[in-house]
């Protein structure tokens, strides 16, 4: 009697459920001052450094900011000074405890390069950045909660050539946010759209408004033309550059040089035109009486004159007239020393636009007299 009431006893106690190790459990009652519990799950350790060096203008540093808001799992650091060697960004990565870094690094206090690299073996890439618009000049209708997980959308063509795919992955690794990472949210609101046109990488932030695909620009906006791709993190063997690049100083360079020739070619010009305009447009027509009257009539006198000059001519021996297709030449001596005048006036005017370009030319000396 005594085995079967233990059984019975047995047959009575609750089911514990097994424990799972990944599963946090918390207590009922937690209070404020106690630490939160670390989360076993966040394996993606992704952490992204977002800097600047210093020399980047007001919009520059707005475009930062927004992909810090962009990016919960970024960690910032104070602006670099210019005179250190890019080299420098590894150790500061490594002293953040980062493995992802983002530098932007201005020139001239309106050009915008983006530097994107995997620390600290490589690869990095240099970007120019153009068309930039940050979330405060737009002012989209769109929104999403702060710290949620976005959707990657990338173009077709960025697996047709190697070197994109190698950017699709770095760009994959930079902006996609860690699957339970403390700062994120367990949402998909808003989806970054990475799009291939004319060469460059054009980027855009959607928000989700329904699931039947309505979208809604949030921002910020801005193009990435790729400059180079090296080996290493900033630095290395050139893996890969982009024939069609130029710089935006050069272009400005060509823009101010062809503004400053537009006053020599309109010289050049009218001296060529006053070089080579005739004495008289129109040697038959005398006067602007020739166009008065009627017009009928004056047609009829025309063909009379012209009817009594090849009466004259008639009346003129064969042996006096020049031969058919020869024109009786014209002694015009005035004619030729206007045009030898004005010959020499566009040489003199051309040699002083010479003179200008080799002065301009000689930097920091000045143009000797003879």
């Amino acid at each position: 009697m005594v085995k079967i009431k233990k059984e019975k006893k047995k047959r009575n106690e609750p089911v514990v459920p097994a424990k799972d190790e990944n599963v946090v459990q918390l207590p009922p009652i937690r209070m404020s001052d106690d630490p939160t519990p670390k989360q076993v799950k966040w394996i993606n350790r992704q952490r992204v450094l977002v800097f600047a060096a210093r020399g980047i203008n007001h919009r520059h540093r707005h475009l930062m900011e927004d992909l810090k808001k962009l990016m919960p799992h970024h960690k910032s650091e104070s602006k670099m000074e210019r005179s250190k060697n890019l080299y420098v960004v590894n150790e500061i990565s490594e002293m953040k405890n980062c493995n992802k870094c983002i530098l932007f690094e201005g020139r001239k206090m309106r050009d915008l390069y983006l530097w994107m690299a995997n620390i600290p073996n490589g690869p990095s890439a240099k970007f120019l950045v153009e068309n930039i618009y940050t979330m405060g000049e737009l002012k989209m209708t769109g929104n999403c909660l702060r710290g949620s997980r976005p959707l990657l959308s990338f173009d077709p063509q960025f697996t047709k050539d190697p070197h994109l795919t190698l950017l699709k992955e770095l760009l994959t690794q930079i902006f996609g946010v860690p699957k339970h990472h403390p700062k994120s949210q367990p949402f998909f609101d808003h989806v970054y759209a990475f799009m291939i046109l004319d060469n460059r990488i054009w980027f855009r932030n959607y928000q989700i408004l329904s699931e039947d695909g309505a979208l809604a620009e949030i921002g910020p906006r801005f193009v990435l033309n790729p400059v180079k791709i090296f080996s290493g993190s900033f630095g290395g063997v050139t893996l890969w550059e982009n024939p069609k690049y130029v710089s935006p100083a050069k272009l400005r360079q060509a823009f101010s040089k062809k503004a400053g020739s537009k006053y020599e070619r309109r010289i050049e010009k009218k001296v060529m035109s006053e070089a080579t305009r005739p004495e008289t447009g129109y040697p038959d027509i005398e006067g602007s009486d020739f166009f008065k009257g009627d017009p009928i009539q004056k047609a009829e006198d025309v063909v009379i004159k012209e009817e009594l000059m090849e009466e004259e001519d008639e009346g003129v021996d064969e042996n006096e007239k020049p031969a058919k297709g020869i024109k009786k030449p014209k002694s015009k001596p005035e004619f030729a020393i206007r045009r030898k005048q004005l010959k020499a006036k566009s040489k003199a005017i051309s040699d002083q636009i010479k003179k200008r370009k080799q002065i301009k030319t000689i930097k920091g000396k000045k143009p000797v007299k003879k």
